[in-house]
């Protein structure tokens, strides 16, 4: 996942703190002019060096070769683009004004005696802490950005995926359990109440992902507020089938009639992808009757509880995909 490596920014206090002392150490091993030299010579590249760095362990949200539009999206939801990449901008600002000082006051230095070079040399650590000072909540924000973002699922866009929605307690989460070899990977985005459901199967050894979407595909779109409703969105980049699972003997509590506008909703946004209308419980026989099933316009039924056409409804969902893996070029 492309946020997971992200290091830890420093405050703007530590870097000052980290420039100074190791350029009093550099001080100390010299002495004279080369002493003072060395001094901001050290001090400058360490803060250049450390702010640069900050920026260029991002991944540059303006391409679309280093965010997938997803990522972006789920990255806007949660922290902000724009203003992550604004803080980028001005830290990066001050890692060049950080070598535009050093090269200035170096002349400085080569042209003076020792107590004017130390002079020079204090001014210039005056105008380097006042840069690093000036960027100070800019670094605050990329590391809170950075927290907010290393947790997030690990979910590959480019793997085949398919999406399960409906509402809470149809059996999304006991169908993707249940498909999956293992159970499904839980994480919690920052935007859902209960946590995504990953998990993962082979099929003609292609490996796709099956994501349960809680807290954000379990009500309708009036319900939801900006950031699930921009996480939404991002979902859109990740699906390829879409499966919506209803519960028509309405155990779940809500009536049929809601799941059913539901399911129109989503098909409505999701309307790029095969969207497959899902009826559970076909265990319980006295919900079914012709004026239901009519009504439900199912595309396939199935019981989770008694895996009855489970596997059919997979199969389903691969055939609606259609994947085709890319083959390596052969000469």
């Amino acid at each position: 996942m492309i946020f997971e490596d992200l290091p830890t920014t420093p405050t703007s206090e530590e870097l000052i703190d980290k420039a100074f002392s190791r350029a009093a150490r550099a001080g100390r091993a010299k002495g004279g002019l080369e002493a003072q030299q060395s001094m901001l010579q050290t001090a400058a590249n360490i803060i250049s060096d450390n702010l640069e760095n900050v920026v260029t362990a991002w991944p540059d949200f303006a391409y679309e070769d280093d965010v997938h539009p997803f990522y972006y999206e789920i990255a806007d939801a949660i922290v902000d683009v724009d203003e992550l990449r604004q803080s980028l901008s001005e830290v990066m600002w001050a890692s060049r004004k950080a070598r535009e000082i050093h090269e200035e006051y170096q002349s400085k230095l080569r042209k003076t005696d020792v107590d004017t070079a130390r002079k020079h040399r204090k001014q210039a650590f005056a105008r380097l802490a006042d840069i690093v000072e000036q960027i100070g909540d800019d670094l605050l924000y990329i590391n809170e950005s950075r927290n907010d973002l290393r947790d997030l699922p690990d979910i590959d866009p480019d793997e085949p995926t398919i999406v399960v929605a409906g509402y809470p307690n149809v059996g999304k989460s006991s169908f993707v359990n249940d498909v999956t070899s293992a159970r499904g990977e839980t994480a919690s985005y920052p935007f859902t109440t209960r946590g995504i459901g990953v998990g993962h199967f082979e099929h003609d050894h292609i490996r796709y992902q099956i994501v349960d979407t809680p807290g954000l595909l379990d009500r309708p779109p009036e319900e939801r507020n900006e950031i699930e409703s921009q996480a939404v969105s991002a979902v859109e980049h990740l699906a390829d089938c879409m499966l919506v699972v209803l519960d028509p003997s309405a155990e779940c509590g809500y009536p049929l009639e809601s799941q059913l506008e539901l399911r129109d909703a989503i098909a409505a946004q999701f309307d790029t992808v095969t969207v497959l209308t899902i009826a559970n419980k076909v265990d319980r026989e006295e919900v079914w009757n012709d004026d239901l099933l009519s009504e439900m316009d199912a595309d396939y039924r199935m019981s989770v509880e008694t895996g009855e056409n489970v596997e059919h409804v997979l199969g389903a969902a691969v055939d609606a995909i259609d994947y085709e893996p890319e083959l390596p070029f052969e000469g």
